[in-house]
């Protein structure tokens, strides 16, 4: 088990899930990781804490009118903790980025702000006042990394290297280029350069990763679910098997099964 109570600032620390249809997201996500869901009245609606054993682990919330309007897909968005949001936020925009939404306060829990890097990649940064975000991280069906992939990887580093003060290791196991994130002695996500023709219209973006006992097995049940597999299981050497999932509303996320260690090791 991996229990948190506090964050280091430069930390990710919340996934959440904006969704049409909250009844059809929270059976998906109970059905496919056992979380539970809880709803929280907000002057907005609803607000809902998903949860496994009780702790808190991502939350979901509904698409809001002007947004289906927009045409805005259903998405899981990144949180990076911060010690201060009004102060990340004007750096933010110094380096190159927007800041889409605030600073404002969440009654009782934090101050959050919605900036967009100088790709148009969107993520919230969040300042604790009383909930960290996910208090289960790196056991099955909780979040275990996170990874930015991007057609710019020198702007990425460049402009998170800057907020954060993160900082990039390429990785020795992949057999395509990518970078390990730090932030510190510590991997906390990755890098991935939007590389060949196959990426089509995709859009650069943040993507989670959830860890589970069987990638197979997730990838199966997603199916089951009426989700699916937009990349199939597929072997990383050395470190595991992940799959990219989609939920049946829509939303990418991504599963990984580590590889087991060697004996000793």
């Amino acid at each position: 088990m991996s229990e948190r109570t506090e964050l280091l600032p430069g930390s990710f620390c919340w996934p959440e899930l904006a969704t049409p249809d909250s009844a059809k997201a929270k059976a998906f996500y109970a059905g496919l990781f056992g979380w539970e869901a809880a709803d929280v009245p907000t002057a907005g609606g609803a607000y809902t804490l998903l949860k496994l054993r009780g702790k808190d682990v991502a939350a979901l919330r509904t698409l809001s009118g002007p947004e289906l309007a927009q045409n805005v897909p259903s998405h899981f968005m990144t949180y990076v903790s911060t010690a201060s949001v009004d102060a990340s936020a004007a750096r933010a925009a110094e380096l190159g980025g927007k800041v889409c939404h605030g600073p404002f306060d969440v009654e009782g829990v934090g101050r959050m702000a919605v900036v967009a890097d100088p790709e148009g990649v969107v993520f919230a940064l969040w300042e604790a006042r009383g909930h960290i975000g996910a208090q289960l991280v790196g056991e099955d069906h909780t979040l275990c990394w996170t990874e930015l992939v991007t057609k710019d990887p020198d702007g990425a580093k460049a402009f998170y290297g800057g907020l954060f003060g993160w900082t990039w290791k390429p990785s020795e196991t992949s057999e395509v280029e990518y970078h390990e994130t730090y932030r510190g002695d510590q991997a906390i996500g990755g890098l991935l350069p939007m590389k060949g023709d196959w990426w089509g219209d995709v859009p650069p973006h943040w993507m989670p990763y959830f860890l589970v006992p069987d990638c197979a097995a997730a990838a199966r049940r997603a199916g089951e679910l009426g989700g699916g597999a937009a990349v199939p299981p597929t072997e990383i050497p050395h470190v595991g098997t992940f799959a990219v999932l989609r939920d049946p509303l829509g939303a990418h996320f991504s599963v990984i099964a580590m590889a087991a260690r060697p004996e000793g090791a």
